[in-house]
């Protein structure tokens, strides 16, 4: 499978993750904003995630839970700044875990030929370190099995 392709230039607040889908981008979009769907994909395979809310509009609010087996849950909520369908979604994003830890993600969607889309998502953090800390945690291979499952839902 295609894998992301991850930019986090030294010393930036920035992280930008790509990878191009073999789908139509009103598909991929529909997969970003729909809780069905989401659901199916969001997260690891070791985790059930579960839309609490979702309300893809401006001023629109966001929260899914991840569960892991032994029912302990992890929340991760946000704000929906700008959803322009389906070419763009602005939204922070807050692991509740870490409260104040906000980062501000910028999801565009890129029609390509041959029906498929390229997906960009770029986070801008707080900081440095907060941006820095994320690497370390993992989040290149948490960004490939999330993208990976993404896939194999847009082809189901």
């Amino acid at each position: 499978m295609a894998k992301v392709t991850l930019t986090a230039e030294p010393g930036t607040h920035e992280l930008v993750i790509t990878r191009e889908f073999d789908s139509p981008r009103e598909r991929v979009y529909a997969a970003y904003t729909e809780p069905e769907q989401i659901a199916k994909w969001w997260g690891s395979e070791e985790v059930t995630t579960i839309v609490d809310q979702m309300d893809a509009r401006k001023g629109g609010t966001w929260r899914y839970l991840h569960r892991r087996a032994e029912g302990e849950d992890h929340a991760f909520s946000g704000v929906y700044h700008d959803v322009i369908a389906p070419e763009r979604l602005v939204y922070t994003f807050e692991f509740e875990g870490m409260p104040g830890n906000v980062l501000l993600k910028t999801i565009t969607l890129e029609e390509l030929p041959d029906g498929r889309t390229r997906m960009i998502d770029h986070s801008v953090f707080q900081s440095v370190g907060a941006r820095d800390g994320m690497l370390m945690y993992g989040v290149e291979d948490g960004a490939n099995n999330s993208m990976d499952r993404l896939e194999a839902v847009l082809q189901s």
